[in-house]
């Protein structure tokens, strides 16, 4: 069963894409046609696409790895922060930090300089500052949090990238291909799909658009979390029975013994009389 269908597309425009004249050609397998100077987006295609790509994030979820969400664009913002929280997923809706995929040693120690600034206000060690270095180091805190504060638990390299219009994020994408890190992308009429794994082909801009395509992508990232917590489940009951089975083993053991030596005890009781 298909996690979006047409009419809930059609409904968000989904299938709205640029004006003719700022069409990139590479995306004219997925376009259906064209109004009034506009292209309009075959949404058959989009409701596969979404298909595809949800089925492949859900097994990147189930396997335990990260996957990173960037939307630095306006309307875009607000949505991925919500919906990559709620699956507990890292995201970008800042400025990309240039180098943060190919040079991620240095966004990690970034990270590790806003942790220690906590650390040192928690345990007092600011307390002697004046009013002027507290605020400078209060103002530094806040700048790291605003541009690194969802990727702080990003301990190591997302083994995906879900972006949000590929044209304006294509530093991040480039950094994501020069990795050979899978890039998940919503690309509309004026972008380049060749460099995405990826393509869900729709309207980019339009908020609706953007929260239906994230709402079936993030369930599926949902669904492939609660799948990996039941296998855990099951594996840990599965070592408990056999730990269990490998206790009463000798207990087996220490009776059997017992009744092999009561038996051999009658059997040579008539003998010694």
């Amino acid at each position: 069963m298909s996690r979006t269908n047409f009419e809930q597309l059609l409904e968000a425009g989904c299938h709205f894409g640029h004006l003719r004249r700022k069409w990139n050609p590479a995306m004219a397998p997925y376009i259906f046609m064209e109004r009034n100077g506009i292209h309009i987006i075959d949404l058959h295609k989009t409701v596969a696409k979404i298909d595809d790509a949800a089925e492949a994030l859900k097994q990147i979820a189930k396997s335990g790895k990260k996957i990173l969400f960037v939307a630095t664009k306006k309307q875009a913002k607000n949505i991925v922060a919500e919906k990559a929280t709620s699956i507990n997923m890292p995201y970008v809706i800042e400025r990309w930090p240039g180098g943060m995929l190919t040079n991620f040693p240095t966004i990690r120690k970034a990270v590790k300089k806003m942790s220690n600034i906590d650390k040192l206000m928690s345990d007092g060690t600011y307390a002697n500052l004046s009013k002027r270095e507290l605020l400078q180091v209060t103002r530094q805190r806040a700048k790291l949090e605003k541009n690194l504060g969802s990727i702080a638990d990003l301990t190591r390299l997302p083994s995906a990238l879900f972006v949000v219009d590929v044209m304006k994020e294509n530093i991040a994408v480039k950094e994501a291909n020069r990795l050979g890190i899978p890039v998940f992308g919503i690309v509309d009429t004026n972008s380049d799909p060749n460099d995405i794994d990826f393509v869900i082909p729709a309207n980019d801009d339009a908020k609706d658009s953007i929260d239906v395509i994230l709402t079936a992508c993030c369930e599926a990232i949902a669904e492939g979390l609660e799948e990996r917590k039941a296998e855990k489940a099951d594996e840990k009951a599965a070592s408990e029975q056999s730990e269990e089975a490998v206790e009463e083993r000798p207990r087996h053991t220490a009776r059997r013994n017992r009744k092999e030596e009561a038996a051999e005890a009658e059997t040579e009781a008539p003998a010694a009389e």
